[in-house]
């Protein structure tokens, strides 16, 4: 194999992709980036079992072949290279020579054989949206994954796909974040697959805010998403996801509603005092007023009060502060509703204006 090429055009699309390549394997093979040159294109390929990263790049190709090289120390010398310098890659039995100017560097290589990829896996249904949209649906709700729960069902991503709809729901069982939207997708059936965290976070660094269109695949075991010339694919959580519409309150009979942004500063100083340990601030409600008052551990204390429409007489809870933090800048819109049924149960939050996002968070005993 032999291509000549931009520095740019090779270290661009191997960004893409190393995101897929640990430090830490156990598998020599893993820590290497797949490059299959044919006439014209090279693709960079790179997995660590759970995750498969591919991009495709047209550049002109001198000898056709497929070869594997250490993924980190490519990156690292197209890195330190100068923008816009010329690089040749030429293999050489088992080594890969790098040239660019008066640098040469000498790599060993391992067999593309060798390499595990998910290249012929089937995937129906797909699901064509932007991908601003998608990477939305997954920020607006991707903070409420478990990690490392013993219910390893609740370390990912819901995503739910039904007759019109598309659903995404994270939960770690004390807080739940669901986003809906209404689109055009043309399945007969609900079908729901749960993202593992890794593939989630890849997501998020790969979507574009942009109209750009992503195309989603549901295979048996895994997912894909190919945008361009970037293809992702993931393993799914072999695992039965809980009945999240069990856990989402119907509205309660207290409805507190407030500037979304000003109860959230609100919220954001009275747990400056707070640290790790204790993280619960109590909400005092009256009507058209809200107290925040949070304490730690060595007696220090901070109250906030602010204007709010209320009117379901006095009440007091507590709540992890970071968790309404999280909800409330997932929300859009400028007013944010919390319905309320009592100090003992669950609360919801919404857009006043409506919408398709609901988080559910527990109280604590404070």
């Amino acid at each position: 194999m032999k291509l000549e090429a931009k520095r740019e055009h090779l270290l661009k699309p191997l960004q893409h992709v190393i995101g897929a390549v640990e430090r830490k394997q156990t598998l020599p093979i893993l820590t290497n980036v797949l490059l299959t040159a044919r006439e014209r294109e090279l693709t960079l390929t790179a997995t660590d079992l759970e995750v498969e990263l591919s991009v495709r790049v047209e550049l002109p190709v001198d000898t056709p072949g497929e070869i594997t090289l250490p993924a980190r120390k490519l990156h690292d010398i197209l890195r330190a290279l100068p923008e816009d310098a010329t690089v040749t890659l030429t293999v050489e039995g088992d080594k890969v020579t790098v040239r660019c100017g008066r640098s040469r560097f000498t790599l060993v290589t391992l067999p593309a054989s060798d390499f595990p990829t998910l290249e012929d896996l089937p995937f129906t249904g797909d699901i064509h949206l932007p991908q601003g949209t998608l990477r939305s649906l997954i920020e607006r709700t991707h903070f409420a994954m478990a990690q490392q729960d013993v219910r390893y069902y609740l370390n990912g991503l819901l995503l739910e796909v039904g007759p019109g709809v598309l659903r995404v729901v994270a939960t770690d069982g004390h807080r739940l974040a669901f986003q809906e939207l209404r689109t055009e997708v043309d399945v007969a059936e609900t079908r729901q697959v749960i993202v593992p965290r890794k593939g989630v976070l890849e997501l998020l660094r790969l979507l574009a805010d942009s109209e750009a269109e992503a195309v989603l695949g549901l295979g048996a075991n895994h997912i894909r998403l190919t945008m361009g010339d970037i293809r992702f694919t993931s393993k799914l959580i072999d695992g039965k996801f809980p009945d999240y519409q069990r856990v989402i309150p119907q509205e309660g009979g207290r409805i507190l509603i407030a500037d979304r942004m000003v109860l959230r500063s609100a919220l954001a100083r009275a747990g400056i005092v707070l640290n790790d340990k204790s993280q619960g601030v109590r909400l005092q409600l009256e009507d058209w007023v809200l107290r925040a008052q949070a304490q730690n551990s060595e007696q220090e204390e901070a109250e906030e009060e602010i204007e709010i429409n209320y009117s379901g007489g006095p009440m007091e809870i507590g709540f992890n502060v970071a968790y309404l933090l999280d909800a409330l800048g997932a929300l859009g819109g400028e007013l944010a509703k919390l319905s309320f049924t009592d100090a003992a149960s669950s609360c919801l939050i919404e857009e006043a204006e409506g919408g398709g996002s609901k988080h559910v968070v527990m109280p604590m005993r404070l």
